[in-house]
This record gives C-alpha cells, structure tokens and sequence, in this order.
C-alpha cells in the first residue's frame, strides 16, 4: 500500500486537474484539425462534384454532424459516469476519439471510392462527436470534485484551457505543413498528417488518466448508495430550469469562438487575399493568450461569483460583433490578429473560463455527470454546429458580415438574459471539502489500483 504522502500527492488537485487538462488538450486537438481540415481542404477532397461555394457549405455541414452526436455522448457517457464513476468515461471517450481521428487519416477520398468517402467522413465525424460529448462532463468533474470549495472555480478551468490548447496545436501543425509542403502535396497527402499523429498523444493521454483516481465526491455517492438509476430522467424532472439556462448561457461563446475558429479562416483568405499561412499563426496567438486568460478569469470568478465574469464577457461580445469583422476585412495582419484576440482570448476566454464551474454546479453531485454534460453539448449543438454553416449562408445571401454580426450580437443576448436569470453557484457548498482523510479513503478504494 502507498504511503500516506504518495497518496496526497497521487489525489492532489492540481495533479487531477493537470490530467484533465491533458486528456482534454487531446481530444480538442482532434476535433480541430477536423475544423481545420473543413475550411482547407475537406470540400476539394470529399465534394468535387459542387461548386466551391456549395462544396464549403457541405463540409461545413459534415463539420456541424459532431455537434448533433455531442448531447448523444453526453446522456450515454454521463448516464454511466453518474453510475460506475468519472475516470472510466474519461479513459473510453479518450479512445474512442483516437481511434475516429486516426481512421480519418486513413481514409480514401471522392476520387479513390466516390459517395462513400463523405459517407465514411460523416460516420467518424459522429463518432468524434459522441466522444467529446461525454469527455468534457468528465474532465471538469475530476477536476473541479478533487478541489477545495474556494478553488473550484480555478481547477474545474484547467480542462477548459483544453480547448485553445488543442486549437494551438492543431493549427501550428498546420501551419508548419503549409509552409513546408505545396499546395498539390498538402491536398494529396499532407492534410493526413495531424490526423495520423493524434494516435501519439492519445497513447500519453491514456497513460496519465490511468494514473489518477476516482473523484472523492463520486465516492460519497457511491458509499451512501444514492446513484440514481436513471440520471437523465431525474435531471429533467428536478433541474429542467437549470439545463434551460446552461443552454442558453452557451451561446454567446460558442458562436465567436466558432466563427473565429472556423468561418475566419476560409472568409480572410478569399475575401481580402490574407495568406492561409497568416491566418493561422494569427489563431495560434490568439489561442496562446486564452491560454492564459482563461485560469486567470476562473481564478476572479472564485473571488467575485461566475455571474460577473461571464457578463462581463458576453457584453463585451455584443460590442465588438460588427468591430470583429471591420478588422478581419481591412486586409491586414496586425488587425486580422486583433480581431481573433478579440473573439478568441477575450469573449471567449472570460466567458468558458468560469463556464466550466457554473454550469456543474447547478447540479447535485449523483446528477453532476447527466446533468452538466447535457446542458453544454446541447448548448453546442444549437449554437457552435451551426455556425460555420449559417454563417457561411448569411454571407452568401447577405453579400456583406453585417447579418453574421447581428447573430453574434443575439447570441451574446441570449447568455446574459440566461446568467442574469441563474442563481450564483460559486459559494454554494456542493462538493465534499478536500481532507488528508477523503485523500486516503480514496485511495484505499479498488479504483485506485488501475
């Protein structure tokens, strides 16, 4: 048996959090060079048959099918977390994304076996879909689960720092291919690369969520046999407000973060003649700098209450919405950089840093799992799928951004009605306190010897 400091420091919380972070680093990296791949390449290599314009709504569409599978993954992964625990979840959702990302490098185009190239892009993309939707819930419970109640905020934010983590890796991966490979070589092979090399970092992210344990306040639920059968009936019997509200809270982060992300990508380049090149680095910059905006936010919103940091950010979103697209069509650089500082590292960053947090403490810990993962992947189904494609729409029917910023401004709306309607969390005592005792109770438990 581990001695009493080995086992402190196996459940520490910055040490579950870390592993958190890291797995969710992964699995976000995996689902961005997806997005990456929709903007650049996936309309030329899977639709050819369309037009261009036709063929970049398509793959936006096939983009959009994960974000109907995430509130799929969300009941199945948070039916089971709620029941046998987080740890397993993280560990199979981890894998079953690596596996969908590393089969989409493998697979043959429209060129090689028609029809069934898209049909087989739509099935994996599902399946990366239905992974994350259950990876997300997990992640920011061990994390937030293992911490102190003054500091739960601050934890529960590490997996958040996933999602610009992931963002950083995928699009300077594709920045290093695009200046080292030519156009014909990067659509004829090159594009593969980020998606074949994932199943490197999935094997390291496997080997460090196996060596962290089960979260204190699952084992409580567990040790005084309060599981629920059913978790996602019991959550929409006794928490349907509160789900309610965590979906529409979602929306103002999720429709910038995407349209930066995704739609600013292809849009800079064709329009205004800024290299793809350019672009990325630019994502990456921005991405870096959430990065760190977004622990430092959590850590505020520990101080202040979740409420405060993420109006703060929504209002923000709601004035630079048409500002966002002035700098992206000036043509230049400098100012393409600030705009996606401005979607990415500040609307975003201070409103997903304290998301985490609030949207799981709405829920009692045997529904946290349910209840937590619904609400978000539902909020991103309706909000971050669609994105790209309406965007792309609103641009052709509209001719100019101004209807883009229009829904980005509602967007932003519709989360501060929804966080002004919520009841603050951040004081709320919802999680069992962190002991030297719970350290080694856990520990003890079988979970521990995986």
């Amino acid at each position: 048996m581990a001695s009493t400091s080995q086992i402190q420091d196996q459940v520490s919380p910055a040490r579950v959090a870390f592993a958190s972070a890291i797995g969710t680093t992964i699995e976000w990296y995996d689902f961005f060079i997806f997005n990456t791949a929709a903007a650049l390449v996936f309309g030329k290599l899977f639709f050819p048959t369309i037009s261009p314009t036709a063929g970049t709504l398509a793959s936006f569409a096939t983009f959009g099918v994960a974000f109907a599978a995430r509130p799929i993954g969300g009941i199945v992964y948070g039916h089971f977390g709620d029941r046998l625990g987080r740890k397993k979840m993280l560990v199979s959702s981890l894998l079953l994304m690596g596996l969908s990302t590393f089969a989409i490098g493998l697979l043959p185009t429209f060129d090689t076996i028609g029809i069934w190239s898209a049909v087989l892009l739509v099935i994996l993309r599902f399946a990366q879909g239905f992974a994350i939707g259950g990876e997300w819930g997990g992640a920011v419970l061990m994390a937030s689960e293992h911490a102190p109640k003054k500091r739960r905020g601050f934890y529960a934010s590490w997996p958040q720092v996933g999602a610009p983590s992931g963002l950083v890796l995928a699009s300077g991966l594709y920045f290093v291919l695009t200046k080292t490979v030519s156009d014909d070589q990067f659509n004829a092979w090159g594009w593969r690369i980020p998606f074949l090399a994932s199943m490197v970092l999935v094997i390291a992210g496997l080997y460090i969520r196996l060596r962290i344990i089960e979260s204190p306040a699952f084992r409580k639920v567990l040790e005084t046999d309060s599981t629920s059968k059913l978790p996602i009936a019991d959550v929409l019997r006794t928490s349907g407000k509160q789900v309610f509200l965590g979906i529409c809270s979602t929306f103002g982060p999720n429709i910038f973060f995407y349209s930066a992300s995704v739609l600013a990508l292809s849009y800079v380049t064709e329009k205004t003649g800024v290299a793809h090149q350019s672009v990325l680095l630019g994502l990456l910059a921005a991405a870096l700098l959430e990065m760190v905006v977004i622990p430092v936010s959590s850590a505020w919103s520990d101080r202040v209450g979740r409420r405060p940091v993420l109006i703060t950010g929504a209002a923000i979103g709601a004035v630079v919405a048409f500002p966002f697209f002035w700098l992206l069509n000036s043509g230049s650089v400098g100012l393409v950089l600030v705009a996606l500082v401005l979607a990415l590292a500040v609307v975003h960053g201070l409103i997903y840093s304290a998301q985490s947090s609030f949207l799981s403490e709405l829920f009692e810990t045997r529904l946290r799992y349910t209840g937590s993962s619904i609400t978000y992947q539902i909020g991103g189904m309706l909000s971050s799928g669609p994105t790209p494609f309406l965007a792309a729409a609103l641009l052709s029917w509209t001719g100019g951004t101004w209807a883009i910023s229009l829904y980005m401004i509602l967007g932003s709306l519709i989360s501060i009605g929804a966080i002004v309607a919520a009841r603050e969390t951040f004081d709320q005592d919802t999680h069992v306190e962190i002991t030297p005792s719970t350290r080694v109770t856990a520990i003890e438990a079988p979970e521990a010897t995986a």
